[in-house]
């Protein structure tokens, strides 16, 4: 499926991580720890509020901690879900005559495999409803539960079908998180927080897609996850999607707010407009942008950071340096150490 916006060159905030390791407890987190190496993550970051990992190092100890544990949701449940348990739910939905078929099916699966929680799939009017019912206190990071399973919906979803699926809304019942202004990337909707249950909304319509998958396409699909089910955004194409679109087709061009408002054929002044209706700017754009790209080069590459800098468009490397410095609270050289010697990849089940 086409990404509309570079998994590649997208980033999340550490906490995603931090998280995902606050589930297993003491007793595991050496071994947790261990697959954050292996990704090429330096533990210390994470007591660095503001540091990022990229989407594949996310999802890259998300795989090592499933095969570690044998849990493809690694220490999120009372009961884990041994490995080739998403392998099972895939090849159950992929003879469905169409996506409703299929997302009833995969409710059913999880009230059989989870006692923690199900999904109740309603229709109302013109949307159908996906809740996310809690049986137990879920306890420590609850957020990042109920994130990840929201992003197992969608991706699940949207790869049966092939298309992105765009939410109509989306309801979280728990406060706004401090990065909140993600989720306009990781979620096609708009999202409402403290509502009285998880749930998302769409267009009933959309469940009469038919299936376009099979079984000799499910293995790169499960290899990838959960790569793919993080930044899929679809449906309505937000500004902000779009000018960074522009600005990472031509940032080595240094383009200005000027130069992308003509490729929109609007004005600068209407551009500033539709990024203030969705709470952000021009510069806040390109400045996440080039975040997010000299955190994936630095991570992945062995270029001086000099010239990863000078490609983003700072001429002087101590400017660079304090500009990342700003963006993630570390230098850019924090970064470079946690590449790991062992930084593998798990064998797909």
């Amino acid at each position: 499926m086409h990404e509309n916006l570079g998994a590649r060159s997208a980033t999340l905030p550490i906490r995603f991580v931090g998280d995902l390791l606050l589930r297993l407890g003491d007793e595991r987190r050496t071994r947790a720890l261990a697959c954050m190496q292996r990704a090429g993550i330096a533990p210390a970051l994470l007591q660095q509020d503001t540091a990022r990992v990229t989407v594949e190092q996310f999802a890259h100890v998300y795989r090592l901690l499933a095969v570690e544990l044998d849990d493809e949701t690694p220490g999120y449940f009372s009961r884990p879900l041994r490995g080739g348990t998403l392998k099972f739910l895939c090849l159950g939905m992929l003879d469905a005559a169409n996506l409703r078929v299929a997302m009833h099916r995969f409710c059913w699966f999880f009230r059989l495999v989870i006692d923690d929680m199900h999904f109740v799939m309603s229709q109302e009017g013109a949307l159908t409803r996906i809740a996310l019912v809690e049986h137990v206190a879920l306890g420590p990071a609850r957020e990042l539960i109920l994130e990840t399973m929201l992003m197992l919906v969608q991706g699940v979803a949207s790869w049966m079908v092939d298309r992105r699926i765009a939410f109509a809304r989306l309801d979280l019942a728990y406060p706004p998180p401090p990065y909140a202004a993600e989720y306009m990337h990781i979620y096609p909707a708009p999202a409402h927080f403290n509502a009285p249950v998880t749930a998302f909304h769409l267009d009933s319509a959309l469940l009469d897609a038919p299936i376009r998958q099979d079984k000799a396409a499910l293995s790169a699909f499960l290899r990838n996850a959960p790569t793919d089910w993080i930044y899929v955004t679809g449906g309505k194409r937000l500004m902000t999607h779009r000018v960074r679109e522009l600005l990472e087709a031509q940032l080595a061009d240094a383009p200005t707010v000027e130069d992308v408002a003509r490729a929109l054929h609007i004005s600068p002044r209407t551009l500033a407009r539709h990024l203030a209706q969705e709470g952000t700017g021009f510069q806040a754009v390109k400045d996440a942008l080039r975040r997010d790209i000299a955190i994936a080069r630095i991570s992945r590459t062995d270029q001086p950071i000099a010239t990863i800098g000078a490609s983003l468009g700072f001429d002087d490397p101590a400017t660079f340096n304090r500009a990342f410095k700003q963006w993630t609270g570390s230098p850019p050289g924090a970064y470079r150490k946690r590449r790991a010697a062992g930084a593998d990849n798990p064998r797909p089940r």
